[in-house]
């Protein structure tokens, strides 16, 4: 079936988070399955987003511990950063990741094509002169970089976070246009690299879609590490210059740096693949889709960025899966979007799963809310992190919410996905034991105070 003349069961274009889960999937349930890809398997998350950014993200933290080494009686000199090693450190994990998923593929029966694939029908996709059948075609070609009107990247001076993960040295001073998720992780990595940092965001607050208590609680530890910001400020123009860039904001005032990151989010990459042409209904930029990811034309689907839901990986990898089992005929439960975790992986972690405070009144729930201070929790203090876990509920009801600041978070947001997606109440998870000296005592101590039994928490 290599040469595409006999139908697949389902083709799928593009080999990014989304793409590839749903092709592993279907595999695994006895789908034939085609995959066309025109980069590399893995897409933005492998190779531009989540993994090489984590990668210098701790690189980063391993510069401010060896900084810090002294304040836990640990002889360290922290002598700067090697760039080439970071970048060399990065693409070791990337590669080995990219590796994992080509034979995983390969073992599973996937028919990967490579070329720039184009919808050309409800059942055909052609790539480099030749027509791929199937009797289901799965959209799954991401997203990029998004820019201003009249903001021209060049890749030199003015550059998104694709230039920023093959810089060849760290920048002496930097803006970041952007105070959400890509822009607070680059903004986290430079600041521990050395460099001088300013973000600039338009609305009052950095991650303006978290709850407003964790925003207040990442401002504050940038503002104690250094790390400026310009809030609630709109972006006007920048001129480049013999050494950097000149930023103007609303209202006159300039900020000087090497250079700007543009971080105003990504947007999908739709155009160019026939999708309207074969009609595929778009609206402000993205792929409509129903509970199912089923696009207007029977028999196409569309997943990951291209769609507009949560622009996370995780998101894409289930919405594959949903897909898959969807065409399997296994009747798959929609996905609750409310109930995915997000994590911003900067110093310190802010994570949250559920929905915000705002939102719950919003949508007419009597709300109660918890903070536990992890000033009061043993192993935070250890590993020398402050922050908060914050506990949204519905009053004598179920866990909506649950918010986290500190390092680390990242992994404890886990048990509150599973807390929301299970409903339950406070009074039930109090019931459970946390082991001691976790930071995993903070969602237990949270829960105690909210069922009318605080341990070591302060009336």
């Amino acid at each position: 079936m290599a040469d595409g003349s006999a139908p697949f069961d389902i083709v799928v274009l593009g080999g990014g988070s989304g793409g590839y889960a749903c092709a592993l999937r279907a595999a695994e349930l006895g789908k034939s399955v085609a995959l066309i890809e025109r980069d590399k398997i893995g897409g933005t998350c492998l190779h531009r987003g989540c993994i090489p950014t984590k990668a210098l993200l701790h690189a980063a933290e391993v510069a401010d511990e060896t900084r810090e080494a002294a304040t836990v009686g640990v002889k360290a000199r922290f002598e700067g950063i090697e760039i080439s090693g970071v970048h060399a450190f990065k693409d070791k994990i990337v590669n080995r990741a990219w590796k994992g998923v080509q034979g995983l593929l390969k073992s599973r029966n996937v028919t990967i094509f490579e070329g720039e694939g184009r919808l050309a029908g409800p059942n055909r996709v052609t790539v480099g002169g030749q027509a791929v059948e199937g009797r289901n075609v799965v959209l799954a070609t991401g997203s990029a970089p998004r820019s201003l009107p009249g903001l021209d990247i060049d890749g030199e001076r003015i550059i998104t976070s694709d230039h920023a993960l093959k810089l060849d040295r760290v920048p002496s001073s930097v803006v970041v246009l952007g105070g959400g998720v890509i822009g607070v992780e680059f903004a986290s990595v430079w600041k521990s690299f050395g460099a001088e940092v300013t973000i600039v965001e338009a609305l009052p607050h950095l991650l303006p879609l978290e709850e407003e208590s964790s925003s207040k609680l990442l401002e504050r530890a940038f503002r104690r590490r250094g790390i400026k910001y310009e809030l609630g400020t709109r972006f006007e123009g920048v001129k480049t210059t013999d050494t950097g860039v000149v930023v103007t904001l609303q209202g006159g005032k300039t900020l000087d740096a090497e250079l700007l990151l543009v971080a105003v989010g990504r947007g999908a990459v739709h155009s160019g693949f026939g999708y309207e042409e074969a009609g595929v209904a778009i609206e402000r930029g993205t792929v409509v889709v129903d509970q199912y990811c089923q696009t207007s034309v029977p028999g196409v689907y569309a997943v990951g960025d291209l769609i507009p839901t949560l622009q996370l990986a995780h998101a894409g990898f289930a919405e594959g899966i949903l897909v898959a089992e969807h065409i399997a005929g296994l009747n798959p439960m929609p996905i609750d979007y409310d109930g995915v975790p997000r994590i911003t992986y900067s110093d310190p972690e802010v994570a949250s799963v559920g929905i915000t405070s705002a939102v719950a009144r919003e949508r007419g729930h009597d709300v109660v809310e918890l903070v536990y201070d992890l000033g009061g929790n043993p192993k935070s203090q250890i590993i020398g992190t402050q922050g908060a876990v914050k506990i949204v509920a519905q009053k004598d009801g179920p866990v909506l919410g649950v918010h986290m600041v500190g390092k680390r978070m990242g992994e404890l947001v886990t048990e509150g996905q599973l807390i929301y997606n299970w409903e339950a109440l406070p009074t039930e998870v109090a019931q459970l034991i946390h082991a001691h000296p976790t930071q995993s005592e903070a969602v237990g101590e949270a829960m105690l105070a909210l069922a009318g039994k605080p341990l070591h928490v302060h009336n």
